[in-house]
């Protein structure tokens, strides 16, 4: 299995994260991906390539021009305003006030965002620049004839909305990589998000079309974040209504509860026929992730990720969330490889 990755990656370093009222390390930090590798290279399973240069026309089919446009300016934007520090925004279009984009740029980070504990830095454009085209090249290869690849992305990008960005996320990895398989031919596409958290970034994008399916096994919003989207009851609207599938779970679930949703997912995914399938892979489910409440054990990642295989579809996997660092690397690589033997 090809591994795509970029240095590049190591651009977006914020210093801090708003968490429990306190300044703290961020959880989504760089050795996140030192310990993927470690263990890809451990396993004999790192057979790296770089990126290609981002071909922004998918980009562009999932994402509000504007946004993009003040993803690129924002740093730029927030200095010459005088601010020194890391930009978090200080209003936001809240209920019962005018969802109207500001001039000024505290006032756009305010309409573009939808969570405060993601920072923008001076290098956060390039790097998420860097993590689509790490996507999108992975997109290209199983488009090309291969099985099965992994876009080691970092940041990650399920939670970024076609028009918004947060939940450490800023352009959305597996929705443009999703776009390049229907650019690139495939009448269909099947997302299956195992991230703890709900990939409501890329609900957002396809909540309206039937070319692409989206399942989503996540915390149940009730009780996790992103809070207001996520649940059951989220089908689709318009045309694709019935392609949107949610599959909350409550807190302290097991592999034996996960797992089902998991089987239920797949056979969502077995009926709609798809030409390929993008896994948005988080291994937030791990039972000592310190963001989490699943219990997901590191042998289970095995399992599913066997379990995976048996769709027999051509397969991208793309690296989302995952947050206990020192077992992050063993998680992931034990999915790829119950793919692999599954």
């Amino acid at each position: 299995m090809k591994v795509v990755y970029s240095e590049d990656h190591r651009l977006h370093f914020p210093q801090g994260e708003l968490y429990g009222g306190e300044f703290v390390t961020p959880f989504e930090r760089p050795s996140r991906v030192e310990y993927i590798l470690r263990e890809l290279k451990k396993r004999k399973m790192d057979d790296l390539m770089a990126p290609a240069r981002l071909d922004m026309k998918p980009v562009a089919k999932v994402h509000d021009r504007g946004f993009l446009e003040f993803l690129e300016s924002a740093w730029r934007e927030w200095t010459e305003a005088g601010f020194r520090g890391e930009i978090i925004p200080t209003g936001f279009a809240a209920r019962g006030m005018r969802a109207k984009k500001p001039n000024h740029i505290d006032g756009k980070v305010g309409y573009y965002i939808l969570s405060m504990e993601t920072c923008i830095t001076a290098g956060t454009w390039e790097a998420a620049l860097s993590s689509a085209a790490v996507a999108q090249t992975a997109q290209k290869l199983v488009s090309s004839g291969a099985s099965s690849a992994f876009a080691l992305c970092r940041p990650p990008g399920h939670h970024a909305h076609h028009d918004m960005y947060g939940g450490y996320c800023f352009l959305n990895n597996a929705a443009i990589a999703a776009q390049g398989f229907r650019d690139a031919g495939a009448k269909r596409v099947a997302i299956l998000d195992v991230d703890f958290h709900h990939g409501n970034g890329t609900q957002d994008i396809f909540y309206a079309r039937n070319d692409v399916l989206f399942c989503s096994l996540h915390g149940q919003p009730e009780d996790a974040f992103p809070y207001f989207l996520g649940y059951r009851d989220e089908k689709g609207t318009g045309k694709g209504e019935g392609f949107n599938i949610n599959y909350p779970m409550p807190p302290g679930a097991k592999y034996d509860v996960w797992g089902k949703a998991l089987k239920a997912a797949l056979g969502q995914i077995k009926r709609f026929k798809p030409d390929a399938l993008v896994v948005s892979l988080g291994v937030d489910t791990f039972k000592d992730d310190p963001i989490s409440f699943f219990k997901l054990t590191s042998e289970d990642f095995r399992t599913y990720g066997a379990t995976i295989a048996k769709a027999k579809l051509p397969t991208l996997f793309v690296m989302e969330g995952g947050y206990a660092v020192e077992a992050i690397g063993i998680n992931t690589v034990n999915v790829l490889d119950g793919f692999l033997n599954g």
